[in-house]
């Protein structure tokens, strides 16, 4: 079956690209991939598979395989939403959607998924097993989609999922994996504080909501460097300070607006203990009041080590043309909401090089001149074949 796959990947390259380009001139925000998603509903149309659509808290698309034999169950995920981002690449398949921009590779992880689910659909009296491909919207904005399919009990029966992204960290052909913590988890925080406001002459008759907060964005600062580890990983981005106001008159009040990343959960627990009971003290210490929300959002994505150190050894036994090279890449510190399938199953989520030829330092993923060799299309429907060949043991 593994070499009939392949070669059906194969002749269906240009499609993929084909695909891709489609997407990537009509993007979607998170939440509203309306049109996105009833184009990979047309795609299934009439294929011998059961397809359950609205899934979760948008648009996400349950597509179940089921094979020849009983066996293992395992999923496999691409995401289909794009960014609020004005597209600066020179490509002739440009957004048309304007302020709108696949910034991040979902068109290609959409596009390389669609292809391979249907040739797994026509090989799949040889499958032992059944593959449920999962077709995510809103990766992008918390609370994303991935939560709220796997609360939806429609993956209950899987033993594992895999996943991959497009990565400008290597050339196409190229493919990464990374075993355990792999991407950060991520918080969202937002403070007001309450002081008193004056005039600029008599700041003893007034409260000023400015020093409190300045002295909170670099307090915070100590959390990191002064409560963690320093073999932990964690960053505090205060990127929001609204204290605007007029140059005499000392501010009433101030909001702030931040960004907090973690490897582990045992550092989210500490960040979050240590910035709840900074603002606590920032009351005592400044005589103001606080009014916070402190969000965890997306939770750090653990690559379970066993299962990637097979998918590694699949993609190194493979002996595929396509791909030149299997490495270890380093944890990332972006967050990805795949995490929250790793969560409840042992999963692998892996990557896939995709550096424009030619160019020696490329646009990253969000950028709004970011780009990709569609070469690494086929190389990731065919490393994803090679795994889930491998996983099933087939030849």
């Amino acid at each position: 079956m593994k070499s009939q796959l392949m070669e059906m990947l194969q002749a269906r390259k240009e499609e993929i690209i084909a695909i891709r380009r489609h997407l990537h001139e009509y993007p979607e925000i998170s939440f509203k991939e309306e049109k996105t998603a009833q184009y990979i509903l047309d795609f299934y149309k009439g294929k011998d598979v059961e397809i359950q659509s609205n899934t979760g808290n948008g648009y996400g698309i349950i597509v179940t395989i089921k094979g020849g034999k009983r066996g293992k169950n395992i999923g496999l995920r691409a995401d289909f939403d794009a960014l609020p981002i004005i597209e600066e690449a020179d490509v002739p398949f440009k957004s048309k959607n304007e302020g709108v921009m696949h910034a991040c590779g979902h068109d290609g992880h959409t596009a390389y998924l669609l292809v391979l689910a249907d040739c797994l659909i026509q090989l799949k009296e040889h499958i032992p097993g059944t593959i449920k491909i999962i077709h995510q919207h809103a990766e992008e904005v918390p609370p994303g989609g991935a939560k709220s399919i796997v609360e939806s009990g429609v993956l209950d029966d899987l033993d594992n999922i895999f996943g991959i992204h497009l990565l400008p960290m290597g050339e196409a052909g190229v493919v990464g994996y990374h075993a355990g913590y792999s991407f950060n988890g991520r918080a969202y925080l937002k403070l007001k504080i309450q002081g008193r406001g004056g005039h600029g002459s008599s700041p003893h008759l007034a409260n000023d909501a400015i020093v409190a907060g300045a002295h909170f964005v670099i307090a915070a600062q100590t959390i990191i460097s002064r409560r963690l580890s320093p073999f932990e990983i964690g960053v505090i981005t205060i990127g929001s300070f609204d204290g605007k106001g007029t140059f005499n008159v000392i501010k009433d009040s101030v909001e702030l607006e931040g960004d907090i990343r973690y490897m582990t959960n045992e550092t989210k627990e500490t960040i979050e203990k240590e910035v709840k009971r900074l603002i606590k003290g920032l009351e005592e210490q400044f005589g103001v009041t606080c009014e916070y929300t402190y969000a965890n959002d997306y939770p750090p994505l653990y690559n379970d080590p066993g299962l990637t150190e097979k998918v590694a050894q699949y993609l190194k036994n493979a002996n595929d043309e396509h791909i030149k090279e299997v490495k270890e890449f380093p944890a990332m510190a972006p967050s990805e909401d795949f995490a929250y399938y790793a969560e409840k199953f042992p999963s692998c989520f892996f990557y896939i090089g995709c550096t424009p030829k030619g160019v020696e330092k490329p646009y990253f993923n969000h950028h709004p001149k970011f780009d990709i060799d569609e070469e690494a299309l086929l190389v990731a429907a065919k490393a994803v074949g090679h795994v889930v060949c491998g996983y099933y043991e087939l030849d």
